[in-house]
C-alpha cells in the first residue's frame, strides 16, 4: 500500500475513522496503524471490517457506528468515551453518493450521514480532542461543493432525496463539510485542536455503490485509486504547517479556495444552528 505520504512517528496517538473498512478510509486507517498509531475503525458491520481489523492487528479496534442513525452515533460517542482514552485524531471519512432515500431520522440521505451524522460525533468527542490537544479533525468533503450553486435549501434537507441520480444532494452535502469545517475552527480557535476539509480526488471507491451500475462502471474508468485519494487526508493529519491553518479546504495538498458560498459566514452560522436542533444538541428555533 503506497500513499507517498511520509507520516511520522504516532506511537501513543489515538486516532478514529470513519468508514475505515474501505476505501480511502481503510487506506488511512492501516497507514496511520503502521505509523504506530492506535486506530479505532468506526463503520456499520463488524464482519465487512474485519479484514481490515486482521490486517492490521493490535493497534486496530472496532467501533460500530451508522451514521444514518443518530442513535447510533450517540451510541459510538459513549461507547468511546467510556474506554477513558485520548483522543488525538478524528477522521470524518465515511460518506455516500449517488444514493437516494432518508436517514432514520427523517434526513435527506446525503446530508443525513455525509454532514449531520459526522456534525453529531463530533461535538459529542470535542472535549475528549480539545483535552488531547494537540488534536486534528479531518473532514473529507468534495470539490463537488463547488456544484452547490444555490447554497443550501433548508427544507429539502428533510424527506427523501428529490433528484433522480442525488448528485445534486450530495453536493450540498459537501458544501455543508466545508462549511461545518471553517464554523468550526473559528469556535475552537486557541483550544489547540486543528480542522481542515479536503477533497480527496474522484475515487473509485464503494461511495458510488448506489449509482446505476452502467453509469457507475463508466464512471470507475476516470477515478483514482484509494491510495492516491488517501494522500491528502493523510498529509492534513500529520503535516506540521497544518496546524497554523485551521478552517482551511485542501485539495492535492495544497490550501485551496472554497466556493463562495462555503465562505459565507452567515451561512456556515444558520447550518450550526439548524445542525444542533436536529441532532438535538439544542432546542428548535
Amino acid at each position: 500500500m503506497i500513499t507517498h505520504v511520509p507520516l511520522p512517528d504516532l506511537a501513543g496517538k489515538h486516532v478514529i475513522v470513519t468508514g475505515a473498512n474501505t476505501g480511502i478510509g481503510k487506506v488511512t486507517a492501516i497507514a496511520l496503524a503502521r505509523a504506530g498509531a492506535r486506530v479505532w475503525l468506526a463503520c456499520r458491520s463488524r464482519e465487512r471490517t474485519q479484514a481490515v481489523l486482521d490486517e492490521i492487528g493490535a493497534n486496530a479496534e472496532f467501533l460500530p457506528l451508522d451514521l444514518a442513525s443518530l442513535a447510533s452515533v450517540r451510541e459510538a460517542a459513549a461507547a468511546f468515551l467510556a474506554l477513558d482514552a485520548p483522543l488525538h485524531l478524528l477522521v470524518n471519512n465515511a460518506g455516500l453518493a449517488g444514493q437516494r432515500g432518508q436517514t432514520r431520522d427523517g434526513f435527506e440521505l446525503a446530508f443525513g450521514v455525509n454532514h449531520l451524522g459526522h456534525f453529531l460525533f463530533t461535538i459529542l468527542l470535542l472535549e475528549r480532542l480539545k483535552a488531547s490537544a494537540p488534536a486534528r479533525i479531518i473532514n473529507v468533503a468534495s470539490r463537488s461543493h463547488y456544484q452547490a450553486r444555490r447554497g443550501i435549501d433548508w427544507e429539502r434537507l428533510r424527506g427523501r432525496t428529490r433528484t433522480l441520480t442525488g448528485l445534486e444532494e450530495y453536493a450540498v452535502s459537501k458544501l455543508a463539510n466545508v462549511l461545518f469545517t471553517r464554523e468550526l475552527a473559528r469556535r475552537l480557535h486557541g483550544a489547540g485542536v486543528t480542522v481542515c476539509s479536503l477533497h480527496p480526488g474522484v475515487i473509485a471507491s464503494e461511495i458510488w455503490r448506489g449509482v446505476p451500475w452502467p453509469l457507475r462502471q463508466l464512471m470507475l474508468g476516470f477515478m483514482k485509486t484509494p491510495e492516491e485519494g488517501a494522500r491528502t487526508g493523510l498529509w492534513c493529519a500529520t503535516a506540521p504547517e497544518i496546524a497554523e491553518r485551521s478552517g482551511g479546504y485542501f485539495d492535492g495538498c495544497r490550501e485551496r479556495r472554497p466556493s463562495r458560498f462555503a465562505l459565507d459566514v452567515a451561512l456556515a452560522g444558520e447550518l450550526w444552528r439548524r445542525s444542533e436542533a436536529w441532532a438535538g444538541l439544542a432546542p428548535a428555533g
